[in-house]
């Protein structure tokens, strides 16, 4: 981006913070279906439920992301965030048809959060790429890090109100709440103006051409062992916590939450000076050891502990993550590469909603969380061990 009287252009525009809002609501209502396995539990749900239902929202994801990401480029960031908005807020309302025993619409449920999981790469996808077009390449890290505490104060916020609203009046108004919220995220970003010319030279590079790359190849590995963690947070913390008779559950989420949004209002400017290579394997570290930290999990207290270091990781790591993926890139793949980059997050919290899930029933929630920790432990190994950044380059 050209320079203003010698300085950088602001990150802080009103598009900014006028996207970054939308994004909060949007991710609220993601973050009240964290509660949704105790949904799954109350109609007759196993374990291995929660990781199968869990993960055909991720599996579709994973599955739509080349058409999405295509799209995304194509037709522009701004048309795309809005499908994705409208199909999370109606899908949300879907979930008030299912009642009875779990095994009386297990296939309908199951095909509704096939259906979810598009609207959720869709949104995700265009929202992280709108906010790449519109900040400085020199403060990218600080730009797509900020963005980001939105999304994880809506995370927190999310299971919050999903947890009073379940127990006052019931799961109808759990899911016309979670509705209510994609609606508005769709209402704020109406105003925004499209962030690129989606005409672009590069706009019509394929999907699998970027992804062959070298350094996707990379980040598609990195990300992938990002998700399977995220997996054991997001959809195996409740029903632990619920079998150890912990009350306030989602304790873990602010906590985890906070933590992410504070790393990130310090370490963001820091990752842009040190650059995120340096940032990264100790960012593993740190979200690998949060994991495993709940293996001895038994009140409030270790909960909020494995909240905070885990948070604190996922403040540094995604960021740096995402800024090394777009660092140096055309705008017109850009739709691409965060399709490869959270399409590779999904697809590794899919596996790891389902081979946790196996892990769990076969081990118990100890070793499970023993197997997460385990993999972002081998993303510190295998980003130290990257070959030099001229064999990165194709």
């Amino acid at each position: 981006m050209p320079r203003i009287n010698g300085m950088a252009p602001p990150v802080y525009t009103p598009s900014f913070y006028l996207i970054a809002t939308a994004n909060f609501f949007t991710v609220s209502s993601l973050g009240c279906f964290f509660l949704f396995p105790i949904f799954i539990v109350s109609h007759g749900g196993s374990k291995a439920d929660i990781g199968i239902i869990m993960g055909a929202t991720v599996l579709s994801s994973v599955l739509c992301r080349p058409w999405v990401s295509e799209m995304i480029d194509r037709f522009g960031r701004k048309r795309c965030y809005s499908a994705g908005c409208m199909i999370n807020c109606l899908l949300a309302l879907s979930y008030l048809l299912f009642d009875g025993e779990l095994s009386a619409f297990y296939l309908p449920l199951f095909l509704v959060r096939l259906l979810h999981g598009v609207g959720l790469a869709i949104s995700f996808t265009a929202g992280f790429t709108f906010v790449a077009d519109i900040v400085p390449e020199q403060r990218l890290n600080e730009g797509i890090g900020m963005y980001g505490v939105t999304a994880l104060v809506g995370m927190a916020v999310g299971p919050v109100i999903a947890e009073v609203v379940i127990g006052e009046l019931g799961f109808g108004f759990f899911f016309l709440t979670a509705a209510t919220m994609a609606l508005i995220g769709f209402c704020l970003q109406l105003p925004l103006r499209e962030s690129y010319d989606y005409h672009l030279s590069g706009s019509e590079v394929s999907f699998f051409t970027v992804l062959g790359r070298k350094k996707m190849l990379l980040v598609t590995v990195l990300a992938l062992l990002f998700g399977f963690g995220l997996a054991a947070s997001s959809n195996f913390v409740s029903p632990f916590a619920q079998e150890k008779n912990i009350a306030f559950i989602s304790l873990y989420y602010v906590a985890y939450s906070s933590a992410a949004s504070l790393t990130r209002f310090f370490g963001g400017r820091l990752a842009d000076r040190m650059g995120e290579e340096r940032i990264i394997p100790y960012a593993f570290i740190i979200t690998g050891t949060g994991y495993l930290v709940l293996m001895a999990l038994g009140g409030q207290g270790v909960l909020m502990l494995a909240g905070l270091m885990s948070g604190c990781g996922h403040g540094l790591l995604f960021p740096s993550m995402n800024a090394f993926a777009l660092r140096h890139e055309e705008k017109g793949i850009r739709g691409k590469i965060n399709g490869i980059f959270t399409g590779g997050i999904d697809a590794g919290v899919f596996s790891g909603s389902i081979i946790l899930g196996y892990i769990g029933e076969w081990g118990g929630f100890q070793m499970l969380y023993l197997v997460a920790g385990a993999a972002l432990f081998a993303g510190f190994l295998i980003f130290r061990l990257k070959p030099g950044k001229r064999s990165l380059i194709d």
